[in-house]
């Protein structure tokens, strides 16, 4: 037994000494080549052992030639060892090389492709994770570049919807200032007609910079979506009844969610009202509920004719108006000062006749401003078409049993 504690004693003094005399070795390799480092490894392993076998083996008394046999087996073995070693670190060296030139593609075109068959699985980790994160990234650069064309859309779709209106209350003012008109009074209030437009395109520009800075505060209580679709139906009624559009319900349930009532009636009036503009006369609007997976379901169809398929991807997007957009009608002034309206936009054909488009909000706001509300509230808005027009519906967490 005390041989042996000799034995063991020998070889970890050994192992010692070869261990302290490359340790310098561990600072002067920070930062340099894996395969340097993994090849200092490998001898230290080597060393250490022939040390220990060395210094047993003088105290085992060996003959000259087994001790020349132990020193034989120790020097092959290191040598394979060291080979091994420098051959393994030369394959993770090259890996890490080719991964290094991949993660050069990350956020470029067309992406970052890992490299085949990563000598380690940390490699192969961080090939997964540099994948991921270029996916992430290229969403990121997706999401940009089309919010980037929607604000130059809207910025000129805005100067051009308060380019009319302006010039049509500048041209009233200078009527209304020569005293040039026979009918005062309807300049008047065309003049506040224009102006509440106005107001409604700028309240609304302001609701879609609060929710696209996510700075949109919302009142959560628990209520009825019954009671909010009757308030945005009431709200509804005098322009469906204008424009001939029967408002049917589709069946609406009581069920309840827990929402800001005034934001999802917003949302709710959005919808009617894009839906009724753009259903022809004697056409239907039809408001429904349903609850699917822990969700309430509230849709609106209407009888438009449908949404060409290559747009109902963008029909949410800020400034989207359709093939079909065009300037609400505005007033010019007639050389005897008489009254004259004139569409502003492409041609003169009715809303009703062409199937409107949806989002005619003044600038194209409306859909955009339904889906950030609705998304404020953990929620999801779509539009499908259907045999008829087409149906918008949003999706709300529903607060359980009532």
């Amino acid at each position: 037994m005390i041989d042996m504690l000799i034995i063991v004693a020998l070889a970890a003094l050994g192992a010692l000494f070869a261990g302290l005399l490359a340790a310098p070795a561990v600072t002067l390799l920070r930062g340099r080549s894996v395969v340097l480092s993994m090849f200092a490894v490998a001898a230290l392993a080597v060393v250490a052992m022939a040390a220990g076998t060395v210094a047993v083996a003088l105290e085992m008394f060996l003959s000259g030639h087994d001790f020349r046999v132990v020193l034989i087996v120790v020097a092959v073995s290191g040598v394979f060892s060291l080979g091994a070693a420098l051959l393994f670190g030369r394959r993770i060296a090259a890996g890490s090389r080719d991964l290094a030139r991949a993660a050069t593609t990350v956020g470029g075109e067309p992406g970052f492709v890992a490299p085949a068959d990563p000598p380690t699985s940390e490699l192969a980790a961080l090939a997964a994770a540099l994948e991921t994160a270029g996916s992430r990234l290229r969403a990121a650069q997706d999401r940009e570049r089309s919010l980037d064309t929607s604000r130059r859309e809207l910025i000129a779709w805005i100067s051009h919807d308060l380019r009319t209106p302006l010039a049509g209350l500048r041209a009233m003012a200078e009527a209304l200032e020569d005293g040039v008109i026979s009918e005062p009074g309807r300049f008047h209030s065309r003049i506040r007609i224009e102006v509440d437009r106005l107001s409604g395109m700028v309240d609304d520009l302001f609701e879609l910079s609060r929710i696209q800075a996510r700075s949109l505060e919302l009142a959560l209580t628990r209520v009825s979506i019954y009671d909010l679709v009757d308030d945005a139906l009431a709200t509804a009624r005098p322009l469906a009844a204008e424009r001939g559009v029967r408002l049917v319900d589709g069946g609406v349930a009581a069920f309840p969610v827990r929402v800001d009532p005034q934001a999802i009636t917003r949302v709710l009036g959005n919808l009617l009202v894009n839906a009724i503009r753009a259903t022809p006369a004697d056409g239907t609007v039809a408001v429904s509920t349903r609850i699917e997976h822990d969700q309430v379901v509230l849709g609106v169809e209407d009888g438009c004719g449908g949404i060409p398929e290559q747009d109902l991807p963008r029909v949410f997007d800020t400034g989207w108006r359709g093939g079909q957009a065009r300037t609400p009608p505005s007033l010019t002034v007639g050389d005897s000062g008489t009254t004259a309206e004139h569409p502003a936009g492409h041609g003169t054909t009715t809303p009703a006749a062409t199937g409107q488009r949806h989002g005619d909000s003044g600038a194209g706001l409306g859909l955009a401003i339904v889906r950030g509300i609705v998304e404020a509230h953990t929620g999801h808005a779509t539009v499908r078409n259907t045999a008829v027009g087409c149906r918008f519906e949003i999706l709300l967490p529903t607060t359980g049993p009532s």
